[in-house]
């Protein structure tokens, strides 16, 4: 059978990786190495810049598509009907490179426990993993690779890649399964660019 019929959990595994995937410019990089942590302000759609350095509402000037959309488009997408509630991709050192409107504020510090649990996995579970003003219980994920947590009928799949975290949040009706691919997928995707 054709995994594009049927099933829409199998046609999304089945729809191709994305083209392309932005590099953070050497600029980026620099101007990132030497910040803490940066959020934009959500009333300021201006502050949302990708790691070229462009808004995120328009595409960079050679027409690759922004981290934004990668937020937008493949993170936030449709899964039977529903999706995460909030996405985000981050760098290492805890600077948004794109969210979407729902992602919560963060404190520098919760970054830095997530990064810390990847390099010492296990570091999370006794206090939880903090996002914003949620807490949640960190269950099995992949060491090194992939953090999970759960609150109540929600949760969180943090994968991490390179450079940078990928960060889902959903809720009923959508299960941690359909969380975990959309998250995962992208994140796997960004591994193989060596991002």
């Amino acid at each position: 059978a054709d995994a594009s019929s049927g099933d829409p959990v199998l046609r999304l595994a089945a729809r191709p990786a994305p083209l392309f995937i932005p590099r953070p410019s050497p600029a980026y990089v620099s101007a990132t190495t030497t910040t803490t942590t940066t959020t934009r302000d959500r009333s300021s759609p201006d502050r949302r810049r990708s790691p070229s350095g462009h808004s995120s509402s328009k595409p960079p000037p050679d027409g690759r598509m922004s981290w934004q959309t990668y937020v937008d488009e493949h993170l936030m997408c449709e899964i039977e009907g529903h999706h995460l509630t909030s996405a985000a991709i981050i760098g290492h050192d805890g600077t948004v490179w794109a969210q979407s409107a729902a992602f919560p504020s963060f404190k520098p510090e919760e970054m830095a426990n997530i990064m810390k649990d990847f390099d010492e996995p296990g570091f999370l579970a006794p206090t939880g993993l903090f996002l914003g003003p949620t807490k949640y219980m960190v269950i099995q994920g992949e060491p090194g690779a992939v953090i999970r947590g759960k609150k109540g009928s929600g949760g969180v799949t943090v994968k991490k890649t390179g450079q940078a975290l990928v960060i889902g949040i959903y809720d009923e009706p959508m299960t941690p399964g359909q969380c975990n691919m959309v998250v995962e997928r992208l994140g796997d995707y960004l591994v193989e660019q060596g991002l």
